[in-house]
């Protein structure tokens, strides 16, 4: 299997707890010993922690190379993980506070209010406006750890669900996949942006730059995804996602273009400008009514999962915009941050004889 598709490399560990699990990953599968102390502050921010289970999640993805795939399901691992995800989950119910209380039938209402509420920062608008090369990059690299497995973890709802949910989340993750087109997946639209930009494309090759709140991020999607008691979360999340997608997407494409990037680079945020704004219905009436209309215990539950999603988001954008004002990458270390022109294509010349100015 080829580096670009197949399993990441492990990255190096941030702590005592992840130096733990990473050096156990590298032997056969066995019983881990005792570990440190799991409640440490600031889980949302804390490197060790967040690799941590990081590292235990990506077992259920696509594994990690070189590692014995007995890990997924050891005891000992799943314990460890259970330890990690305690203060995580007590951080994000921090960070989002207690739902509103709501009617299954007042969900849909509530679902627009909370996506429409928000008063975060604009990362966006700060890339359209006046982003470089360099900080756009950057962006990129970050969101790499999702993109190039975007929709993986909203899919492990589907065996979780019945009905119209069910067949809602079909819809929508069928757009995600490319319906089965691999040129059109959008992890592959991703991907090629990635190399447009002259970044490393390799699954999971940003890993050691990416800081905590990045890996926050989407360790929340697959704790969400990885519980069946918090399918009604996940499905919230993904509802955000959808309905939150357009403006921001439109705005990193036109932030792509004034940089000098072909239409091959902006494909992947000019895609998502017209299929997010058709999910969004789809996930705020079929996906999510449909869940509570079956099981309006789980209300809730999906706007925990919306409000997570854009809380983190938040948080992430704000990482990423004091960095800059301050003057600093918003890398954990130079890897990820490529010097040189962007790659474009133009028509009748070779694309390594084409380049616009960084």
């Amino acid at each position: 299997m080829s580096e670009t598709h197949g399993r990441a490399t492990l990255p190096q560990p941030r702590g005592p707890v992840s130096t733990i699990v990473r050096d156990a990953l590298l032997r056969p599968p066995h019983d881990l010993p005792a570990v440190p102390d799991l409640t440490g502050d600031g889980p949302l921010t804390d490197d060790d922690l967040q690799l941590t289970l990081f590292l235990c999640y990506e077992l259920h993805y696509r594994g990690w190379h070189g590692v014995d795939d007995g890990w997924e399901w050891q005891p000992s691992l799943l314990a460890l993980r259970a330890a990690a995800e305690r203060p995580f989950e007590a951080a994000i119910r921090a960070l989002v506070g207690p739902p509103p209380a709501v009617s299954p039938q007042q969900l849909p209402a509530a679902l627009h209010e909370v996506t429409t509420a928000g008063d975060g920062p604009s990362l966006a608008g700060f890339l359209r406006g006046r982003g470089t090369l360099a900080q756009f990059r950057e962006f990129v690299a970050h969101r790499s750890v999702y993109h190039l497995r975007e929709a993986d973890p909203h899919t492990w709802g589907l065996p979780r669900l019945g009905g119209p949910a069910k067949a809602a989340l079909v819809e929508i993750q069928m757009d995600e996949y490319g319906n089965g087109q691999l040129h059109r997946m959008h992890a592959e639209l991703f991907r090629t942006t990635m190399g447009r930009l002259g970044l490393d494309t390799r699954y999971g090759a940003h890993l050691d730059a990416v800081p905590a709140i990045t890996l926050a991020g989407n360790n929340a999607m697959s704790l969400f995804g990885l519980h069946r008691r918090w399918r009604g979360a996940l499905l919230g999340h993904l509802a955000a996602l959808e309905m939150t997608s357009s403006l921001p997407n439109r705005r990193y494409g036109d932030a792509l273009r004034r940089l000098g990037g072909d239409e091959t680079a902006t494909r992947f945020f000019d895609e998502h400008v017209e299929a997010d704004a058709v999910h969004e219905q789809i996930a705020l009436h079929d996906l999510c009514g449909g869940l509570v209309s079956q099981e309006p215990e789980l209300t809730a539950d999906v706007l925990l999962g919306a409000s997570a999603a854009l809380a983190l988001d938040d948080l992430f954008a704000a990482h990423l915009l004091d960095s800059w004002a301050a003057g600093r990458s918003s890398l954990r270390n130079a890897a990820s941050r490529p010097a040189g022109p962007l790659r474009v294509t133009v028509p009748g010349v070779p694309a390594a004889k084409t380049k616009v100015a960084s």
